[in-house]
């Protein structure tokens, strides 16, 4: 009787240990996130960012400040805020607003070294009526751009920019030697070919008065 309970006991055991081993196994640990996300401005301060004005006289304390989660941008004299690091492979992502009247001004994509008040890079125009426009600037150049005397290339959609005083969105992903533009939810402008694809980011001063707000990237990780 003890034999034949021992002998059941590991026919149990046996069992128990198969159907074990034919449980699948558990799913691998979902993988993280393939961008990281970067704060180009933390909302207090312009620490990250350096400052090209063409009046190198004037203090670029009292062109470009920082308050309440806002850049303002005076607008004059011309020149540009640009982030101390330089990116590839990205989305940028930010808001702008004309807070009195529209004007002028533009985001400068892959912007080369050293800095001029007119740096090889591709702008992202945001000129009132224009916003979604490309300029080819000091040599920057993409397949698009059919008409070499002309350095700008025209946006393919209606206007999408909202009134004097409401915050617009606009992202531009980089990938490569290609670049896709979109204000606000509306895709505005494309270029391949791009004879720069990395380079710092700037936010220009040229007009009047503009401010920006979460300015962000979201890098591809490699």
């Amino acid at each position: 009787m003890r034999t034949r309970t021992v002998l059941i006991s590991i026919f149990v055991l046996l069992i128990a240990a198969g159907m074990t081993q034919a449980q699948p196994k558990a799913n691998k640990k979902a993988k993280g996130p393939k961008t990281a996300t970067v704060k180009l401005f933390n909302g207090k301060n312009l620490n990250n960012w350096e400052f090209h004005l063409r009046d190198a006289s004037v203090d670029p304390a009292t062109v470009f400040t920082a308050a309440d989660g806002v850049i303002k941008i005076k607008g004059e004299p011309f020149g540009y805020m640009r982030t101390k690091d330089a990116y590839s492979d990205y989305t940028l992502s930010l808001e702008w607003r004309w807070p009195s009247e529209p004007t002028n001004s533009g985001v400068f994509i892959h912007a080369q070294l050293p800095d001029t008040i007119w740096p090889k890079c591709i702008e992202c125009q945001l000129k009132a009526g224009s916003a979604g426009d490309f300029v080819c600037m000091s040599g920057a150049d993409m397949n698009e751009r059919k008409d070499k005397a002309v350095r700008s290339l025209k946006k393919l959609a209606e206007s999408s920019e909202k009134p004097a005083g409401e915050w617009n969105r606009m992202e531009v992903v980089c990938m490569g030697n290609t670049i896709t533009v979109s204000v606000n939810g509306v895709v505005q402008n494309k270029g391949t070919g791009l004879n720069v694809s990395s380079g710092h980011i700037c936010l220009q001063s040229e007009g009047r008065d503009l401010e920006f707000r979460n300015v962000t990237l979201a890098i591809k990780k490699k």
